[in-house]
């Protein structure tokens, strides 16, 4: 196609396809104007915590990282910090919160997305290879027929020696695009057509991994991460492929289980 004949076009918004994949704050910015659904994909470990803890009954607000200001407006609103406790809240750490515990999640991706996709009007869900399913049934009951975006977060190059996060170039990850390519497929299997060439490779990867997902994404950069780190428990959470029938709906800034809603 002529470049000329491709302006006016929002190519990077995937029209015309029901079912659209694009990456991080980028991909939120594409996707939102079209899409009545956003669906934010962060597999290690923002999703996987919050799919994990709505099943103990709890509720949980995404908070900025190294924002102050959104600390103290959620514990002004009666959350619980974890961080301000001596402890992170992991997958491997929820089980160690009282069911029912209204909780702060700080995230550099997941929560900042979250809150981002929150601010465009459109309907807000975060779904993990956990709860695959669960996501693209709410996913497709809220949008009817209007499209639905599903952004993978992927990471951002950019924490220091100290460990602070900084804002970097983004790095795609395999634990998320096949996160995304979960739902993508649970979505097609749902009788939701014309998916985007994006949506419906992230689907093919999935698919095709089949039983050995879970084994990709521990030998994926993040999972040996994570393992090196000792957190090899958060991993194998993430990995428990459609385990989960939670479907984090974000309502009036906290995420709850659709059930509960």
């Amino acid at each position: 196609m002529r470049l000329d004949a491709m302006a006016g076009m929002d190519v990077f918004g995937q029209a015309g396809h029901d079912i659209r994949m694009e990456w991080s704050m980028e991909g939120i910015s594409a996707l939102a104007a079209d899409c009545v659904v956003l669906v934010v994909v962060d597999v290690l470990a923002f999703s996987t915590t919050v799919d994990l803890a709505l099943h103990r009954g709890s509720r949980v607000r995404p908070v900025r990282w190294d924002d102050p200001a959104d600390v103290a407006a959620a514990k002004a609103e009666g959350a619980t910090v974890p961080d301000e406790r001596g402890w992170k809240l992991r997958p491997s750490t929820v089980h160690t919160t009282a069911p029912g515990t209204y909780l702060a999640l700080p995230s550099p991706n997941g929560a900042a997305l979250s809150k981002a996709a929150a601010d465009t009007g459109r309907h807000v869900l975060t779904g993990c290879l956990r709860n695959a399913r669960a996501v693209a049934r709410l996913a497709r009951t809220l949008a009817e027929d209007a499209p639905i975006g599903v952004i993978p977060a992927g990471e951002r190059w950019g924490v220091d020696l100290a460990g602070t996060h900084t804002e970097g170039p983004l790095r795609p990850c395999a634990e998320d695009h096949l996160g995304a390519g979960a739902i993508v497929d649970a979505l097609i299997a749902l009788g939701v057509q014309w998916p985007s060439p994006e949506a419906s490779l992230a689907a093919r990867a999935f698919r095709a991994a089949g039983p050995d997902v879970g084994a990709v994404v521990a030998g994926s950069s993040s999972g040996q991460e994570l393992r090196a780190k000792g957190l090899g428990a958060d991993v194998d959470l993430a990995i428990a492929v459609n385990r989960s029938e939670v479907a984090p709906f974000l309502v009036r800034g906290d995420f709850v289980d659709v059930a509960t809603h």
